[in-house]
């Protein structure tokens, strides 16, 4: 059985699949370039999972800072990517459970990397907070 982080993270990816404007095109923690047509597109991955042990119960209390970047083409990428973060936003949010594996979502900020290319090119990073919780043995239960 895959660790809730795991479940958490393809959950996400499953939920934003159907996304506004990247018909599509995404991945998981995808490392190599896009190629000019496979843009746009989004990516979601992990940044960090910090931990704590709750004392009162036998369990564990996570913080999984997960980064959704959406990669645009276009002369004002964050102009063009506008619409796809607003209804990637708006599906995330939407089961602050993310399918029932999760406390709670939080946003945690939003940044901008744009660049010249080919074309101009425009990483916007929607980072979100996911607490979720674990057995102190066993990273699949609560």
């Amino acid at each position: 059985m895959a660790t809730k982080r795991e479940q958490i993270l393809s959950q996400i990816a499953t939920t934003l699949a159907p996304t506004a404007g990247i018909s599509g095109r995404i991945y998981r923690s995808r490392v190599s370039a896009l190629a000019r047509a496979e843009s746009p597109a989004m990516v979601v991955e992990p940044t960090g999972d910090d931990v704590e042990q709750n004392t009162a119960l036998p369990t564990l209390d996570w913080s999984l800072t997960v980064r959704v970047a959406i990669i645009v083409r276009s002369l004002v990428p964050d102009q063009a990517a506008d619409a796809i973060v607003e209804d990637m936003h708006s599906r995330l949010m939407a089961d602050l459970t993310v399918g029932g594996y999760a406390i709670d979502v939080q946003p945690a900020g939003v940044s901008f990397d744009l660049v010249e290319a080919d074309q101009p090119a425009g990483v916007i990073s929607c980072n979100y907070l996911i607490r979720y919780r674990t057995a102190v043995a066993d990273l699949t239960t609560s």
